[in-house]
């Protein structure tokens, strides 16, 4: 056994966690097209690892129910969800005014069994709320989620449906405050406008800011109105490895969960933070990566672990694996087991890949000064109110399904939106399957920000269901044009 990342002997980390696992296996048969960097054969690489690693067993595994018009619609305009829900590759010709005013096309191409894809990977975020309001895991896990630029009404660096601002939404149901922490090397843009003007969700997004999609997540950019501070985000550039990384990961986010005190966490796990991801140019190894994994689920809060970005698929696979192992609190083998796709890992077939030696531009000065800006930022918060972070949510009935049970309607809470419609018909959707290959700006401050229709305010109604108004985000219609296969993105194409 690997002895180091996460080892969890003693202490807070030696706690055995409840996870559930929320997998589709039709998720890896989606295709965005030849040459397009997403791939989300990468979810069914992890799955593989994973039940060879012998870590399913350890968890409960979830089929998700895939989200509905209604359900994406607690966030996502109706005629932009009706749009994803209509327009196939035969059709688009015909709609090229509607693709231009969502987005859709080029960063974001319309691919067989799209609209099916989406409910897919929503409905597992969404579930895994669900299971955490509920008491009944102390972690949720859905690789397939994490899409985080995808706004109100737009489609946007390969995003469709923002899976986290729902999955959110659901947690302020029983959540006074929810915290939402981004690790993919892009801006988390489409959560944080979401957000911007609560203080009922905080945003943490440590990124590579400058000629980078979607040029967003300026240190300035702190929240407005009730959410002022409540926005933090972590500029970085090329480079950065895991001992700079964590020099500001680690006092930062423990200062937030002090002054915060959210009652559940959202990870966003984006994987092309990694050291030689396809658009990505940080030098993070996988268990630096997944120290930010096991830092955050020390505080035992209940903790929602997502994917998002990730274009050297073997290490998408290979720290979504490692990852899981850690919120299991189980130690993985560096060795990897032979499975399916065991050619994708040669020549060494192991879990861990050595950093490159590239040039870390981020000076010690630099990070001291970001860290102390933020910290600065921080202590203009008041302080929640103290509760442990131990405190978990009253256990309720809650019927459980596993991935094997025909009827997954009845796992929704009878509270939730989520709930069965009845008189939905069904989409015929084709999906084709994708062929087994190995993979070989600054914002110019708050008036734009308000211009551009940021702001997002979040109550709670009579019944004490989630309240949303206000939430107009403006579109921009930009698509960032998609490099050849196989080239790094400095401002190339978008990304989750």
């Amino acid at each position: 056994m690997d002895s180091g990342g996460n080892s969890l002997a003693s202490g807070p980390d030696g706690v055995k966690r409840k996870v559930c696992y929320f997998y589709d296996p039709e998720v890896g048969n989606y295709y965005y097209g030849q040459g397009h960097p997403m791939k989300p054969h990468r979810i069914r690489m992890t799955h593989a690892l994973l039940a060879h690693y012998g870590l399913l067993q350890h968890m409960q595994v979830l089929k998700p129910f895939p989200a509905r018009d209604r359900d994406l619609c607690r966030f996502h305009a109706d005629d932009y969800v009706s749009f994803l829900r209509s327009i196939t590759p035969e059709t688009q010709q015909d709609q090229i005014r509607q693709l231009k005013r969502f987005n859709v096309g080029e960063d974001c191409p319309v691919f067989d069994g799209l609209y099916s894809f989406c409910q897919t990977y929503a409905g597992g975020s969404v579930g895994g709320s669900v299971k955490l309001n509920h008491g009944l895991c102390d972690i949720a896990i859905n690789w397939a989620g994490g899409l985080h630029h995808a706004k109100k009404c737009e489609a946007s660096g390969f995003c469709y449906v923002n899976d986290i601002v729902l999955a959110i939404l659901e947690l302020l149901k029983q959540h006074e405050r929810v915290l939402y922490v981004d690790i993919d090397i892009h801006h988390g843009d489409g959560v944080e406008e979401a957000f911007y003007a609560t203080d009922r969700v905080m945003t943490v997004s440590f990124h590579k800011f400058g000629d980078y999609f979607p040029g967003t997540g300026h240190i300035q950019d702190i929240g407005y109105g009730n959410g002022k501070y409540y926005s933090l985000n972590v500029p970085l550039d090329d480079g950065i490895d895991d001992e700079s990384y964590h020099l500001l990961f680690k006092p930062i986010m423990g200062k937030v969960m002090e002054v915060f005190r959210p009652g559940a966490v959202v990870l966003q796990c984006g994987a092309d933070s990694l050291s030689g991801d396809r658009l990505g140019c940080f030098n993070l190894s996988i268990k630096g990566h997944a120290e930010c994994v096991k830092f955050m689920r020390s505080f035992n809060v209940p903790l929602l672990l997502l994917g998002g970005g990730g274009y050297t698929i073997r290490n998408v696979a290979r720290c979504w694996c490692y990852e899981t192992g850690v919120a299991l609190g189980v130690e993985v083998d560096d060795k990897m087991p032979e499975h399916e796709y065991y050619e994708y890992f040669g020549p060494d077939y192991t879990l861990h890949v050595a950093p490159s030696n590239m040039e870390n531009k981020n000076s010690r000065q630099m990070l001291e000064e970001i860290r102390n800006d933020l910290l600065h930022n921080l202590s203009k918060l008041q302080h929640a109110p103290s509760v442990p972070f131990q405190e978990r949510p009253p256990e309720t009935e809650a019927p459980e399904v596993d991935e094997d049970q025909e009827d997954g309607d009845k796992r929704w809470d009878p509270d939730s939106d989520m709930d069965v419609d009845d008189d939905r018909k069904p989409i015929q959707s084709r999906v084709k399957r994708e062929a087994v290959e190995p993979d070989t700006k600054d914002k110019d401050g708050l008036k734009e920000v308000m211009e551009r229709g940021k702001g997002f305010e979040a109550g709670m109604d009579e019944s004490g269901s989630t309240k949303v108004t206000g939430v107009t985000m403006g579109m921009e219609e930009s698509s960032v044009k998609m490099e050849e296969e196989g080239t790094k993105g400095g401002g190339g194409p978008g990304g989750s």
